[in-house]
């Protein structure tokens, strides 16, 4: 679209003004509402007095006249002298003068509303002369959705400690999209209009402070004109008057720079259009300010983008893409290739803390040495629209008025020699346009207003608009809706400062009432870093429940919210006592307990998290927990959790970039440090030990090389995978874990039929396969079978023997010759000589191991857990290795010239410290995250779920990374793994 043409599109024209027929002046009267009055009532607010710039109204007097007239609306309005419509069109249109507009249904406003002006009770029905009242909506520009601290209170009137039908509805303007995602709603052309005004205004001063008077010292300031189309007149007069007289040769060419893409940037433009613009390129200009023929009877202007000023780190080329994936890789060359060239910088561009800055401080002592260098009055004058305070342009300090626009400013590492920067700031830029940006305003606003309207009366209204209405609500029936349930966080800390206070005034100590609280079943290996974390919210307390005691004191004396509590998992009562009371509960206990635990959640209406995966119980529960409005989720841990979480992510990275998945591989394990690793197994444990042993039963499905496969659990220890290469460094073998086909579905990865391979998998040494399998052969891993046990050194003779149905002698070489039936000899003297480490042994010397026997039979996979606990456990001052790595083989999803398959790998490798094992960060902290995030409110998913929704896989990634533990991203080009892994796969079954 061109300047021209933009500058008349009716996207961006306002409204045309209308001759008015309101020229009697008519008495104010008050209105009395009757009680049994019928009518859908829509009042209009003043604007807080406060603003003594805020002149704009939501609803004009014409589409009053509309609501009155023509849809029975009863309109009523508080009066103000400031508005931009007089009062008495108001009244003339049909409105009603009234005070607090506490009979309205629907109250309409532009900022938020004063706190002593809030009405939020409900009012009577309409179409009712007498029957129940109802809550009446608010819509406002609220400035709450972004948890502002300062608006708190605000949205805290609209949130009761349950959910409350009498309290009203906050609807927020700036939330109002189309289909296209775009907001419908707001003011952003016309602060391009006006930031344009004002800082051509500041520009002329700027000059006349160096003794030059330039055509724009007669802009118009954008208040002091009636409407657009008379600011259009004036500044179009300066512009004949440049075509005519040019512009001071003492300033050299007048070169605006303009910055941004979105509204801001189109009203810039648009006001722009006036004067006589000749566009130019960044590449241009040097030889356009150098060049002494340059016409001066022209206003240059270079509509900077992105790929004008950002390069990468590594000196690539721009790329839209990347930059949104990748931000931390480039840099802004603003401050050489634009800055030092202009006379006037229009920024219309916005900034998050993730992105390059347009120039921080440092690149402003780069830009005006060089402006000096390149002439005189050059980079001296800022309009920062988008007024982004220490944002894009890190040296903007602070917002400014329209009672006093701009003011110059010096950072404190700008360098004397050089001068100071004029800049203007103004953050209520439209204000100064109050008639086309209301009538703009209102005309975007009715067809929403309507819909509201129609809801009221229960007729059916524009189901566009009524979408659109409920996904821009905060707050309704006195909760928090979708995902502004977040906004659960920010409020409670207001409440909690604001107990505090007045605690504080009164004299007594703050206390834990308003806390949320988190109950965690369980005190093992990984409770640690989770107690450690959530701890760290004040506005949260922890109870950690658990039948050793000295475990759970252990994890909560050192903080001061949180407590211990003893609990026997087979005591439903206390349980249940405990889930009644908690927000959020955390389930660490073993698997086969989770059932049972969530069936009490549902109970209760609290939500559950859990590290374990999703089983067939736990999944017949999906139905019930959405019901009751309850979250189960699990497989939030380290695998299953983080590596879904970082699939997930890396996955919907690929698909933005339109690339095809062609496989996914993906091996994760917690292993000893290989310093700490030479003992049998090559393994120790940071984890339930009885969880190791169970994961070796289980069968598993998986697809290789465009073959799916199939592995029973009777031989999941045989078929292994001897190499998986995803170090140069560690040498691995891996075991396939559980059905990993699901997981073209959970994923999104495409059809199963598209893939060449789906797998997921365990890491262990070398050898580890080997002597477990060797372990289940002798008995120890059976759960059917039990033994009473009298010396830990009959364990393996007695299992054994339960495996073949024969008596075995208790001396070592029966022992022996019986193993050598089950077993080939060299396996059979490997088992025995990890066995004699274990000491379950015949005629074994007495070593280490479990002191105490239980005195009724168990299991020899319950028995044997004990003792793997016992002798390989970490000692002080070992630590344990987490190994997560994803493999993604990938191509273009369109043919291209470059279409070759590329290798997408994402890794973590993280080791245990003085704190805690690398296995109780890498589950521990996900399940605190996670635990946290449906706390406050970040999760709407319901049912039973693993962590595939964005917000959540987001939010626990988010933390991950600050917490260190951060996934790294790498590109290759060429094959994967999978031709190493199916060639590794049928050698072991060929040898077996």
């Amino acid at each position: 679209m061109t300047i021209a043409s933009l500058r008349r599109s009716p996207q961006y024209l306002p409204r045309p003004l209308t001759k008015r027929a309101y020229v009697l002046p008519v008495r104010r009267t008050l209105a009395t509402v009757s009680p049994e009055h019928a009518k859908v009532t829509v009042g209009i607010r003043r604007e807080d007095p406060s603003r003594i710039w805020e002149r704009r109204c939501p609803v004009t007097p014409d589409e009053v006249a509309q609501l009155v007239q023509h849809l029975d609306v009863d309109v009523l309005i508080q009066d103000c002298d400031r508005r931009v419509f007089p009062i008495d069109q108001f009244i003339k249109a049909g409105a009603k003068l009234h005070p607090t507009l506490e009979p309205a249904h629907i109250v309409v406003g532009i900022k938020e509303t004063p706190l002593n002006e809030l009405v939020t009770s409900p009012v009577s029905a309409p179409g009712l002369r007498s029957g129940p009242s109802i809550p009446r909506t608010h819509l406002m520009f609220s400035h709450t959705t972004k948890g502002q601290p300062y608006n708190m209170e605000l949205l805290s009137r609209f949130l009761g400690s349950q959910e409350n039908p009498s309290l009203p509805r906050l609807i927020d303007y700036e939330l109002l999209v189309g289909e296209d995602g775009k907001r419908t709603v707001g003011f952003g052309w016309f602060a391009g209009v006006a930031g344009v005004l004002e800082s051509l205004s500041a520009l002329a001063h700027v000059h006349l402070e160096l003794g030059v008077a330039s055509p724009f010292l007669h802009t118009p300031r954008p208040h002091t004109h009636p409407s657009v189309p008379s600011l259009r007149s004036a500044l179009r007069t300066i512009g004949q008057n440049i075509v005519e007289n040019g512009t001071p040769k003492a300033l050299g060419p007048f070169v605006i720079g303009l910055t941004g893409s979105g509204k801001v940037t189109q009203g810039c433009l648009s006001i722009l259009d006036e004067l006589p613009i000749v566009n130019v390129a960044v590449k241009d200009l040097p030889g356009l300010v150098s060049n002494p023929g340059t016409d001066l009877h022209k206003i240059y202007l270079v509509h900077a983008l992105p790929k004008d000023y950002l390069t990468r780190a590594d000196g690539g080329q721009y790329s839209r893409d990347d930059y949104y994936k990748s931000p931390v890789m480039y840099h802004s060359d603003f401050d050489t290739k634009v800055a030092p060239y202009l006379t006037l910088l229009l920024n219309g561009v916005g900034w998050l803390p993730s992105f390059p800055r347009l120039m921080t401080n440092e690149q402003l002592v780069t830009a005006l040495t060089r402006a000096a260098e390149v002439g005189r009055a050059r980079f001296g004058t800022i309009g920062d629209i988008s007024c982004d305070v220490e944002g894009g342009l890190e040296f903007l300090p602070r917002a400014s008025t329209l009672s006093d626009p701009f003011f110059k400013h010096r950072p404190s590492s700008l360098p004397s020699h050089l001068p100071s920067v004029t800049i203007m700031s103004v953050d209520i830029l439209p204000s100064s346009l109050p008639l086309d940006a209301s009538q703009h305003f209102c005309g975007v606003l009715m067809p929403y207003l309507r819909a509201l309207i129609d809801e009221y009366r229960g007729q059916p209204g524009s189901r566009e608009h009524l979408e659109a209405l409920n996904v821009a609500t905060v707050a309704r029936n006195g909760e928090l809706q979708g995902k502004h349930r977040g906004l659960a966080a920010p409020v409670e800390r207001w409440q909690a400062s604001r107990a505090a206070e007045i605690a504080s005034k009164a004299g007594v100590a703050e206390t834990s009432l308003m806390k949320k609280r988190v109950l965690m079943l369980g005190s093992g290996m990984v409770a640690g870093p989770a107690v450690q974390e959530i701890c760290k919210r004040s506005d949260v307390e922890i109870i950690v429940a658990g039948n050793v005691r000295s475990e759970t004191e252990a994890l909560t004396r050192k903080y001061s919210n949180a407590k211990a509590a003893y609990l026997d998992v087979h005591d439903v009562a206390e349980m249940a006592r405990l889930i009644r009371n908690a927000d959020v509960v955390i389930s660490l206990l073993p698997v086969p307990f989770h059932p049972a635990v969530a069936e009490l959640c549902i109970q209760h209406r609290k939500h559950l998290v859990t590290a374990s995966y999703i089983s067939p119980a736990m999944r017949a529960l999906h139905e019930r927990a959405q019901s009751a409005d309850v979250l189960l989720l699990n497989e939030i841990g380290l695998d299953p959790g983080i590596d879904h979480c970082s699939a997930l992510s890396l996955l919907a990275q690929l698909k933005r970039d339109k690339k095809r998945v062609i496989s996914f591989t993906s091996f994760c394990g917690g292993l000893p440090a290989p310093d700490c690793a030479d003992v049998p197994l090559g393994y120790k444990f940071s984890w339930s030990p009885r969880g190791v042993l169970n994961a070796a039963l289980n069968g598993a499905r998986f697809k290789l090389n465009g073959k799916e496969m199939e592995v029973s659990g009777e031989n999941l220890l045989q078929e292994y995978f001897p190499d998986i290469p995803i170090s140069n460094v560690l040498k691995l073998e891996g075991l396939a874990n559980r059905d990993s086909l699901p997981y073209a579905e959970t994923y999104g990865l495409g059809k199963l039929e598209n893939l060449q391979t789906v797998l997921r998998g365990t890491l262990r040494y070398p050898g580890f396969s080997d002597l477990m399998h060797a372990f289940k052969v002798i008995g120890l891993l059976d759960t059917e079978t039990s033994i009473q046990l009298r010396d830990w050194r009959d364990l393996a003779r007695m299992s054994l023997e339960k495996r073949i149905g024969e008596q075995i002698g208790s001396d070592r070489r029966s022992f022996l010759s019986a193993l050598s039936t089950v077993m080939a000899i060299e396996r059979a003297e490997s088992a025995l000589s990890a066995l004699d480490w274990l000491g379950l042994t015949p005629e074994n010397v007495p070593c280490s191991t479990p002191s105490a026997i239980s005195l009724k039979p168990l299991a020899p996979i319950e028995l044997f857990t004990s003792v793997l606990a016992h002798k390989l456990r970490y000692n002080p001052g070992e630590r344990d290795m987490v190994v997560l790595s994803h493999e993604v083989v990938a191509r273009p999803s369109l043919s291209s010239i470059d279409s070759a398959t590329e290798v997408h790998t994402s890794r973590l490798v993280a080791y245990g410290n003085s704190e805690a094992s690398a296995m109780a960060r890498c589950v521990g902290l996900p399940v605190a995250f996670a635990a946290l995030e449906v706390l406050y409110g970040g999760v709407q998913m319901r049912g039973v779920h693993g962590p595939t929704d964005k917000s959540l896989y987001g939010a626990v990634l988010d933390g991950l990374q600050a917490a260190g533990l951060e996934m790294k991203e790498s590109v290759s080009k060429g094959p994967g793994m999978e031709r190493v892994l199916a060639e590794g796969l049928k050698a072991r079954r060929v040898a077996l």
